[in-house]
């Protein structure tokens, strides 16, 4: 029996807890929750209200508190224990988490130690989402490194270089795809296409790549309003469509299909539709 999101977010707090030390990667509790790196993280932070790192941190820290009240073992023996490299790394997030030093902390041993492995979902915004079977779509795209806020410039490469090598009457839409998510990864490592979907099977310019998105079954999320708000959206997604939905996301990342010009109407008119692919049922 497949694991239900509850269950996969429980799993993977139960195993923080009990691998302080061990490989918390995003990677690796992606295969603890049994879920594609695209989404796990979403997920997660959508029916946690906190990202990975951020419950690694936090549980970490706790399980060092614990062995701080309860334990004569030495302070740099208990940071090892709990994945930190150097007794300075540690101290500063032990100060930060709990108010005092490692060494004060176990003098005083009165601070609360009580955590919640319970899911702590917050209220969400409500959007339109329904399953769509989409076609396969090709983009011409640029590829975009860097902070997802700054791919505007990409797409206005995009544009023109759709007018000089006139791709116009072949485009079909605009999309964006993204490969992760900004709230885990630093702006630095973010990686996007910017792509125009072309109707044919035609050659593409060379300065041009092509991407493939896969036909099947999509998540649609409707969003209206602007770009830079459109978090709200990923988070009731991800946190509170997906898993009272029963399905599963295909291990392909989720991509944005822009209806309509920000030149042209104002940002709070601003449409776009969130396409997550999901497992086919078939």
């Amino acid at each position: 029996m497949s694991l239900t999101y509850e269950q996969r977010v429980l799993r993977v707090l139960q195993y923080i807890h009990e691998n302080p030390a061990g490989d918390l990667s995003l990677d690796a509790l992606s295969e603890v929750a049994s879920m594609s790196r695209f989404h796990w993280h979403r997920v997660f932070q959508g029916m946690t209200g906190e990202t990975c790192a951020q419950a690694v941190r936090r549980i970490r820290l706790y399980r060092a508190a614990t062995w701080l009240a309860n334990e004569d073992s030495s302070i740099i023996d208990i940071a090892t224990r709990v994945g930190y490299p150097n007794l300075q790394s540690f101290t500063r997030a032990f100060g930060e988490r709990y108010g005092v030093p490692p060494a004060a902390f176990r003098k005083t041993g009165d601070i609360d130690l009580s955590v919640n492995l319970e899911l702590t979902q917050g209220k969400f915004t409500m959007f339109d989402v329904a399953i769509d079977t989409v076609p396969q779509r090709r983009l011409a795209a640029l590829l975009h490194e860097g902070a997802y806020t700054d791919i505007n410039l990409c797409f206005e490469k995009l544009s023109a270089m759709a007018a000089t090598e006139n791709l116009w009457p072949r485009v079909r839409g605009m999309v964006g795809v993204h490969y992760h998510d900004p709230n885990v990864v630093a702006p630095a490592d973010l990686r996007a296409h910017a792509g125009l979907i072309i109707a044919d099977d035609k050659p593409l310019p060379s300065a041009l790549e092509e991407v493939l998105l896969p036909a099947g079954e999509c998540a649609v999320l409707n969003y209206k309003g602007p770009y830079t708000a459109i978090k709200v959206a990923y988070d009731y997604l991800y946190g509170d469509w997906l898993p009272k939905s029963g399905r599963e996301p295909e291990d392909t990342p989720v991509y944005e299909m822009y209806l309509n010009d920000p030149a042209q109407v104002a940002e709070s008119e601003l449409l776009t539709d969130i396409l997550l692919p999901l497992v086919s049922r078939a």
